[in-house]
């Protein structure tokens, strides 16, 4: 215990100095003192195809592993701890979770598998160290880096920049999503924000791409925080985002669902500004979709006298939500086939039914839609899943 509570003080300095590319150093000069031969960190990619080591690891034996079909992938997939026996000792990787967001693995190399009281050390120090990548991860480019295997376009940095984490997860109520291309998106946003008891929920898929429907895309985002921080009602803050799209952008348009959530009853409250319908699952079925639009694109509301009209829906214990964007739906195959409702509404309730945890079904999702198009997506792939538990 004192050589484990050593070790956290030495990860614990970086929280006032060093950068994340630091990281390693410390790990391995740390590595004795929790009983193992080697502590690498992991990172997963943009694509999330894969786990590389963070900038700094110097290790000779660590190389990228591949998320599908190994023992590291697993990890992070199943967010578990997972163990390779090597007969002289073995491999001990354990998930990189900074809150319900999934950041990578850190592995450890050790002599023999540890007992209960030294995995709960080990369970202690991953933790840290995922604090320690998000904390640290904004001094510097290291994890940035680390997660980009392809150059990534102007565009893409913008929108990433403006995104919240792909996952977060209060009082058994979780929303996760995944965007794609990851490295040349320019068109399609997301957002969320927990405020006391109402979770906020919003998907935008902006006319255009490139960088001009990145600067479309960031006026959008902002526009729609800016009302959600000043505490305008829903259909206020559609008018709000409407109104300076109109006003910085004139002729553009954006689609967009906006949504919010009574965390403690499960009410359902949305507005659809001409934006496809969200998926609605409950007990293995998909129920009748809400009702779409609701209003006009925004940037368009002016045509409308009327306001825009807020659903609402009485969500019951383990109801499932979907909110996409089109490049989902319309993603086509090499025959042209078009992936659809029916097909995405099938695949969301098979992965359900097999138990995989929300963030992985959204994982598995962004990989199916990329292969049926043959890697070569046509439009931007945006995806949230909301999903209410009962406190």
């Amino acid at each position: 215990m004192l050589s484990s509570m050593m070790a956290v003080r030495r990860l614990m300095d970086l929280r006032h100095r060093g950068r994340a590319e630091d990281l390693p150093a410390v790990l391995a000069a740390t590595a004795p003192l929790l009983d193992v031969e080697t502590a690498t960190v992991l990172l997963v990619d943009y694509a999330q195809l894969a786990l590389h080591p963070l900038r700094g690891t110097t290790l000779d034996t660590t190389t990228a592993q591949a998320v599908e079909d190994t023992p590291a992938g697993l990890a992070f997939t199943t967010a578990e701890t997972q163990w390779a026996d090597e007969g002289d000792g073995g491999m001990l990787w354990l998930p990189l979770l900074h809150g319900a967001e999934r950041l990578g693995v850190l592995e450890f190399r050790v002599k023999a598998y540890p007992p209960e009281t030294t995995r709960h050390d080990l369970e202690v120090i991953a933790a840290l160290v995922a604090e320690l990548i998000a904390s640290r991860r904004f001094y510097g480019d290291a994890v940035e880096q680390t997660r980009r295997r392809l150059p990534m376009q102007l565009a893409a940095e913008i929108i990433w920049n403006q995104l919240p984490p792909l996952t977060f997860a209060v009082d058994g109520t979780i929303v996760t999503a995944v965007l794609e291309p990851c490295y040349d998106v320019g068109g399609d946003a997301f957002d969320y924000a927990a405020n006391d008891d109402v979770l906020h929920v919003a998907i935008f898929d902006t006319v255009g791409h490139g960088i001009s429907a990145s600067a479309l895309t960031t006026l959008t985002l902002n526009s729609y925080r800016n009302a959600r921080r000043s505490g305008l009602s829903l259909a206020d803050t559609c008018r709000s985002i409407d109104k300076w799209i109109r006003s910085q952008h004139p002729g553009a348009f954006v689609t967009a669902l906006l949504a919010e959530l009574d965390i403690p009853t499960g009410m359902y409250r949305r507005i659809s500004a001409g934006h496809p319908a969200e998926l609605f699952l409950r007990d293995g079925v998909a129920l009748p979709a809400l009702p779409t639009p609701n209003t006009l694109p925004l940037g368009l509301g002016h045509m409308l006298t009327r306001p825009p009209t807020v659903i609402e829906v009485q969500l019951e214990p383990g109801d499932t939500l979907v909110l996409y964007t089109d490049g989902i739906t319309e993603a086509r195959d090499a025959a042209g086939d078009l992936f659809g409702v029916d097909r995405l509404s099938a695949f969301l309730l098979g992965e359900l039914r097999q138990g995989a945890a929300a963030p992985e079904v959204m994982r598995r999702l962004i990989q199916t839609i990329v292969s049926y198009e043959n890697d070569d997506l046509r439009d931007d792939a945006t995806a949230a899943m909301l999903q209410w538990r009962r406190r």
